[in-house]
């Protein structure tokens, strides 16, 4: 299996070496020459994860050595994972909650960041790279915490995570900034989330200072998904939740399912799309924004437009208007037209927009919820049937609530639920009643695990007496030169 940039697919590289590279140098995404396909799913049905993530993986990492691969596999999924499962799927009402949020840091990156530095740090090993590897990654809250915890004390590797300063929870706040590790900066930007990652894009795409930096015996890399290395251990939840209802007897071989996904840089509802190229039935990719809705146009109209104000939500995860992963979504409904995804990413720089044949999008259903519709949700839902949601979850659900409304669609239906509710208390506090007046985060986590008779996850109780490790600030503008100070490498400039 090869890899080619969605911006120019003339130079195709291996699995590793995209793993390692992260973004294509002319700043395009990598994807895989071809999706492949598996044949007779259903045969899998008994696989536990490990063993299907493997069955999956080995089809697109293909230059890492069989033995190797499975024991990356073995070590990132094992118990740091609070489930033996480690993806329960919950009949909730009328449909299937997919909790990808039993990982060490509560978030359903964890399926994807456990195992990153372990592809890494063997894809170093194929490459024979004598540089260290430095990561860098923006983050609009659960990134980077993740990918920090899988990354920290790794030999070998640097992980600087950038993100913005009042645009994630308390909660994801201080998971980050106690986060030790010598390997590992934290630093908040003035800015937003899109600020961040167009930060991190244009340093990637600076080839001064990545020539800057490889004389330093530094090379850069990335834990955002845009690195193909986290994409593709996404796909393998969607395979086990549907094999999940299989081998439990609530569909039939073959049956088609709807899959709901909370996105805001497409990553995680891309490798849906991913798993649907592959074989797996599914017959709706539902997808769920908040009220930053640039997706939900996208998906009705064909237009991507980001000329609009960033809004601060309660699901800080999707607080995002340019939709990274989109990218590799254009290139594989456009035939692979790498020219054509070029000139649209030229025209979003540029105009601010661009426009497509919404057509191509059928695959597809968009739309989003208010923060009303959040909080009703979250109540409605703990009220019928005692289960909770983070509030990215219940945009989901929101969204999917619509979906039925509009269309009368009663196929079963996998809600992707992707972080724990007590990563966000407040919200999921004050819309089941709780009074949350003069009360702190940990507070309210109490109160909150008071109410629903659902013990505090450690991670999130130990924050509490944490010492903050990282006190790291700056101007979007000022991101190369904490990188420098944190390498040690002095300035570019100089």
């Amino acid at each position: 299996m090869e890899y080619i940039s969605t911006r120019n697919k003339t130079i195709p590289i291996s699995s590793s070496e995209a793993i390692i590279q992260g973004i294509s140098k002319d700043g395009g995404l990598f994807v895989p020459i071809n999706i492949p396909k598996i044949e007779n799913i259903g045969a899998l049905k008994e696989a536990d994860y490990k063993e299907l993530a493997f069955i999956i993986m080995s089809k697109f990492f293909t230059d890492f050595e069989l033995s190797i691969l499975k024991n990356c596999i073995n070590n990132a999924y094992d118990n740091k994972f609070s489930e033996k499962e480690i993806v329960p799927l919950l009949k909730v009402g009328d449909v299937f909650f997919l909790e990808l949020f039993h990982g060490p840091t509560l978030a359903f990156k964890d399926m994807a960041l456990s195992i990153l530095p372990h592809l890494l740090k063997e894809a170093i090993n194929i490459n024979k790279i004598d540089r260290e590897v430095v990561i860098l990654t923006a983050t609009s809250g659960d990134t980077g915490k993740a990918a920090l915890e899988g990354f920290a004390n790794v030999g070998g590797i640097k992980i600087i995570v950038f993100f913005p300063e009042d645009g994630v929870s308390k909660i994801q706040k201080k998971q980050m900034l106690t986060q030790e590790g010598s390997n590992t900066f934290v630093v908040g930007i003035d800015g937003n989330f899109d600020d961040a990652q167009n930060g991190v894009k244009g340093i990637f795409n600076d080839q001064n200072f990545v020539r800057f930096l490889d004389k330093n015996k530094y090379i850069l890399s990335s834990a955002n998904s845009i690195n193909i290395g986290r994409l593709i251990p996404q796909i393998v939840y969607y395979f086990y939740g549907y094999l999940t209802l299989l081998r439990e007897g609530k569909i039939e071989d073959n049956e088609k399912i709807n899959i709901v996904v909370p996105t805001g840089n497409f990553g995680n509802i891309l490798a849906a799309y991913y798993a649907k190229e592959m074989g797996l039935p599914i017959n709706k990719l539902i997808c769920a924004s908040n009220e930053n809705n640039v997706l939900t146009d996208f998906i009705k109209t064909g237009i991507y437009d980001k000329r609009r104000e960033l809004i601060l939500t309660s699901s800080p995860s999707m607080d995002i208007l340019i939709s990274s992963n989109l990218e590799r979504l254009l290139f594989h409904i456009s035939g692979g037209d790498s020219i054509f995804v070029k000139n649209k990413m030229d025209e979003l720089v540029k105009d601010g927009y661009y426009k497509i044949d919404k057509s191509n999008l059928k695959d597809f259903y968009g739309s989003y919820s208010t923060e009303e519709g959040i909080s009703s949700s979250i109540n409605k839902v703990f009220a019928e049937n005692n289960y909770i949601m983070d509030p990215h979850t219940a945009v989901a659900y929101n969204v999917y609530e619509k979906y039925k409304e509009e269309t009368c669609d009663n196929t079963k239906t996998i809600i992707v639920s992707t972080a724990s509710p007590f990563k966000f208390g407040t919200k999921v506090a004050s819309s089941i009643g709780i009074d949350i007046k003069n009360k702190d985060e940990f507070n309210i986590i109490e109160a909150l695990a008071t109410k629903t008779d659902i013990e505090i996850p450690k991670a999130i109780s130990n924050l509490k007496d944490k010492e903050v490790i990282h006190n790291n600030k700056c101007n979007k503008e000022d991101m190369k030169g904490l990188i420098e100070k944190f390498l040690e490498v002095g300035d570019i400039d100089d």
